[in-house]
């Protein structure tokens, strides 16, 4: 049902890379205006035909009655914007510091008494090598910077002694050279691997709060490359163990920065305690998409209170949500001649008629088809809904199942981790 007039505003969506094409599409079919502008070149077509894009944000600042920031690195920007009296939804200096420094994150970690995982930083593959061979043990190496957005060039070690890790620095340091930037070594954990995720309205965290159990390779298993992310089960809580020994640390903090927007910590838990290991404040992709299908009320509304600093309680789903992408090649990588050859204006078909729980990612509307854009090869991204886990996964395949992408790939056991890792959350005392 379309909002009334009064109460209809105008969202400019400020975006890296389009990933809120469907937020702001969302927004736009509730009724409120809204106007996308995408700042890389080669995502410049997102979006064409589902919302109105904008070529440059900045001529629109007067018209927004909200501006979203849907990505790190604006945090200044959308600060100048706050201190003018504008309603902005997005990150802060400090916040965008949490995500990007990785050095800066695990050091408030433990300004704000929270355990982290030993780690330390090295300019050169050189050190870092020598360091390995000095303190032999499992490590995960991590990117820093703008690096880190190559998310295939992190690497989870599993030898006890480092050698996997040795062997991928040299073959970094023949490929890259000294273009690789700053990284992170941090000691392996075992554990299960959880994100604690919460709104902030400025001044406090909203409730419930938003467990999410990503799945980052490419195949089924955990097997193949690291992607960023493939598919995420999720549920929302009105309280949390985990929450409440990591992020809930951070209200104060976060109220002082001026903070308003979406921030998740990623963490490793297991028998033994919690552990931190990165910062996304900003939405998460496929995060927030998923976190859409299980949220009742609508979404232009719930932005409208948060930007307006308003105490309130999400109307969400009981039960849980899933999400797979399907994408095309050369997705995980970057290779523009592949993705003109297989992928660019691909259409996306739909056997039944039916678009429901079927997201647009990196597409364009053309005569009402759905055609795949951009160069990264991420199609769309499909929800499913439930009171189990399995209802929920059911839903979700199904809904791909009516989806025909040519060349298009997902993974087949998004949420099949669930089982067990709730009966070790259960046994630890963290759920």
């Amino acid at each position: 049902m379309k909002i009334q007039t009064q109460s209809r505003k105008k969202f400019l969506f400020v975006s890296r890379w389009g990933e809120s094409l469907d937020i702001a599409n969302t927004i736009y079919l509730e009724g409120h205006a809204v106007k996308l502008y995408i700042e890389d070149k080669a995502s410049k077509e997102i979006g064409y035909g589902f919302v109105p894009k904008a070529a440059k944000w900045e001529k629109h600042v007067d018209w927004a009655d909200i501006i979203v920031f849907d990505y790190t690195g604006y945090g200044k920007i959308a600060s100048a914007l706050r201190a003018k009296g504008k309603l902005v939804l997005g990150g802060t200096e400090y916040t965008d510091n949490l995500e990007l420094d990785r050095n800066f994150g695990q050091a408030e970690l433990k300004k704000h008494k929270i355990k982290v995982i030993p780690s330390k930083e090295f300019t050169t593959f050189n050190d870092a090598i020598h360091y390995i061979e000095n303190h032999p043990s499992s490590y995960v190496l991590k990117p820093c910077g703008e690096t880190q957005e190559l998310k295939q060039l992190l690497f989870v070690g599993s030898d006890e002694e480092g050698l996997d890790v040795i062997r991928v620095l040299k073959a970094y340091e023949k490929s890259w050279g000294n273009n690789f930037g700053n990284f992170q070594l941090q000691r392996k954990v075992k554990g299960v691997e959880i994100s604690i995720a919460a709104f902030f309205n400025g001044n406090e965290f909203i409730y419930p709060i938003n467990i999410t159990f990503e799945h980052k390779k490419l195949f089924p298993k955990e097997l193949g490359v690291s992607t960023g992310e493939m598919g995420t089960s999720m549920f929302w809580v009105k309280d949390s163990p985990i929450f409440e020994a990591t992020l809930l640390k951070f209200q104060h903090t976060l109220a002082k920065h001026h903070f308003i927007g979406h921030i998740d910590i990623n963490c490793i838990v297991n028998g033994n305690g919690i552990y931190p290991l990165e910062f996304t404040s900003r939405f998460g992709y496929p995060q927030v998409l998923i976190q859409r299908a299980g949220i009742n009320e609508p979404l232009g509304e719930l932005f409208y209170k948060l930007v307006t600093r308003k105490k309130f309680k999400i109307n969400t789903k009981k039960g849980f949500q899933v999400g797979a992408f399907i994408v095309v090649p050369p997705f995980p990588y970057d290779d523009k001649k592949t993705f003109n050859l297989f992928s660019k204006d691909a259409v996306v078909v739909f056997k039944k008629n039916g678009k429901e729980g079927v997201h647009p990612m990196h597409l364009k509307k053309v005569n009402d088809e759905w055609l795949i854009t951009g160069n990264t090869g991420i199609a769309v991204l499909v929800t499913g809904v439930g009171n189990t886990m399995k209802d929920a996964q059911k839903m979700m395949y199904n809904r791909i199942n009516n989806v025909i992408i040519n060349n298009g790939y997902y993974r087949t056991d998004i949420g099949d981790r669930w089982t067990e890792d709730s009966d070790k959350l259960w046994s630890w005392g963290l759920l």
